[in-house]
């Protein structure tokens, strides 16, 4: 593959976002959360994986491949832009066939919600005001890429 792919999914936060797994981080197409969803940073996410570009999916069945997720939170409260970056790589058993949710995993189990692995950080080491800004129910844009 030359060049990178990119697919954009908007979610917003809840009050029960905790985000302090110390090995996964989610973003779900659910409506609600619960407290024991620790990984889990945002909600009423759009699009899911099942309707990422078959392109993008593609891309990401590779070993090789570099994924890299940026989250971006505006803060309302205090009109503030919240930025994280979280690096991992693909797996060529990578399906991205999820309709509901997409997990980033620091380890390198897969299943149909992986959307990368080996990641360089979870739900609980995002920064603590981005987190903040979720269980305030601030609208979160991710921009996934692959490369």
């Amino acid at each position: 593959m030359t060049g990178s792919i990119e697919t954009i999914v908007h979610a917003r936060g809840h009050a029960n976002v905790s985000g302090t797994h110390a090995s996964t981080l989610e973003v779900t197409s659910e409506g609600f959360l619960t407290p024991a969803g620790d990984c889990i940073v945002a909600v009423g996410a759009d699009p899911t994986p099942a309707d990422f570009p078959e392109a993008f999916r593609a891309a990401c069945r590779s070993h090789e491949a570099r994924i890299t997720l940026a989250l971006e939170v505006h803060d309302t409260t205090s009109d503030r832009v919240h930025t994280e970056t979280v690096s991992g790589r693909g797996h060529s058993d990578l399906t991205l066939a999820d309709d509901t949710s997409m997990v980033i995993r620091t380890s390198d189990y897969v299943d149909d919600r992986t959307v990368m692995v080996s990641a360089e950080k979870a739900a609980g080491d995002l920064d603590r005001g981005l987190v903040e800004a979720l269980a305030a129910g601030a609208d979160l844009r991710v921009v996934l890429r692959v490369e």
